[in-house]
């Protein structure tokens, strides 16, 4: 079955008329019992069974396959005050990879992710706008020497390659700098067919924002949340949706697209989020300042002093954030708004705490109780979000996989 979180373009969607079969349940309990693992780090069969519900011998048979099938390792027994030792399994880190690849504004990002969520391997890319070929080139080039370290054991355990990327590219001409023309040619160009013949793995497409969504979920804050709003700061401002531990991308794709949503300027009139709380703003203030601004792109964890564009820009955002908190939580009373975006980590901690204080001149009456919190991956999230999709599409628990077909 290929298909994941966000949309896929390559492979067969879900059945809607089906029961569920006994093989159903198998990948789900299966499913199940790996998410736990992730979650937790490392779990005995005994709480496996406890957590889940399922008998002792159910969950002895799961372990053993999952084991069989190099997704589990044995780590070191535990001897408790009685009984046997207990023997915690955890994941496999050599159990399956993935590839991500993220198409920025004005930076690609090539990754290798190994099942626990570790970056192998990566390759950065800044440009001055993406353009079809741009990234074509770049994944061509790139991509022999991504996978070069691994053994040819380890690339057959390769899941899939996930590509996440800002929808309707075209449309945003004057805020890229790039003409009408360049980025024209993405309306019609298959980027997920094209990538897909230059390997064998399933290929997976999402929306940017979702994908690094998916990420903070699987690898970060997320976990510690049942419901959630992920607001990512990128060269502009997206998000994503998750619901009862689960990505909600909506009917297409879109959820969680808060760079739409309209908030009030200084000045009191109407403005999209995106021009308010995205860095190609700072990217302006810099140019007009006499800086570089495209050191945003080139070093994302490290932008160096840039003094007061940036003091003015943190402040605009979170004021920004702070009001399209209050709007996504009149919606949905979520546990909590998570704030990452691609930037150093002290520049995202600081945003965070801006938007709080933002948030407490809010009218908030009405509203339920909730958090802004700090995101905590940063800059990779939409690549590793990308890399993510295959993992969701085959080790991550997922309610529809009682319904799909399994081959």
């Amino acid at each position: 079955m290929d298909w994941a979180i966000g949309g896929q373009v390559l492979g067969k969607g879900p059945t809607l008329a089906r029961g569920t079969t006994q093989n159903g349940v198998r990948l789900y309990n299966e499913r199940l019992a790996l998410s736990l693992i992730r979650r937790h780090g490392s779990l005995p069969k005994a709480e496996i069974a406890r957590l889940t519900g399922l008998s002792a011998q159910t969950v002895s048979v799961i372990v053993r396959q999952l084991e069989k099938d190099n997704l589990l390792v044995k780590e070191t027994p535990q001897r408790g005050k009685v009984g046997q030792p207990l023997v915690p399994f955890s994941l496999n880190p050599d159990g399956a990879f993935s590839i991500g690849l993220k198409i920025g504004r004005r930076s690609g990002d090539l990754i290798l992710l190994d099942l626990t969520g570790k970056v192998r391997r990566k390759v950065h890319q800044p440009y001055v706008f993406p353009t079809p070929q741009k990234i074509m080139d770049f994944v061509a080039v790139e991509l022999e020497g991504l996978l070069s370290g691994l053994s040819p054991e380890q690339k057959s355990r390769i899941s899939g390659l996930g590509i996440a990327t800002p929808f309707e590219l075209w449309n945003w001409e004057e805020e890229v700098g790039a003409s009408h023309e360049v980025l024209e040619a993405w309306r019609d160009f298959d980027i997920a067919a094209e990538i897909a013949k230059l390997g064998d793995w399933p290929v997976h497409l999402s929306n940017d924002a979702t994908a690094a969504c998916a990420a903070e979920l699987l690898f970060g804050t997320g976990s510690r949340f049942n419901s959630y709003a992920y607001f990512f700061v990128g060269y502009f401002v997206g998000g994503g949706i998750v619901i009862n531990g689960h990505i909600f991308p909506g009917k297409a794709g879109y959820a969680g697209a808060i760079g739409s949503l309209p908030v009030s300027t200084p000045d009191g009139s109407p403005q999209q989020l995106t021009h308010n709380a995205s860095l190609y703003v700072l990217e302006n203030s810099l140019q007009a300042a006499g800086l570089d601004p495209m050191l945003l792109a080139r070093s994302p964890e490290d932008w160096g002093e840039i003094g007061a564009a940036l003091d003015f820009w943190l402040e605009q955002t979170a004021r920004s954030l702070a009001f399209a908190a209050v709007a996504t939580m009149s919606i949905i009373d979520f546990d909590a708004i998570i704030i990452d975006g691609a930037m150093p980590a002290h520049v995202r901690t600081e945003l965070v705490e801006k938007t709080r204080a933002a948030l407490s001149r809010q009218d908030l009456r009405g509203l339920p109780k909730f958090s802004i919190e700090e995101g905590s991956i940063g800059a990779d999230a939409r690549a590793m979000g990308a890399a993510s999709l295959s993992l969701f599409a085959n080790y991550i628990i997922d309610r529809d996989v009682l319904f799909k077909e399994a081959f």
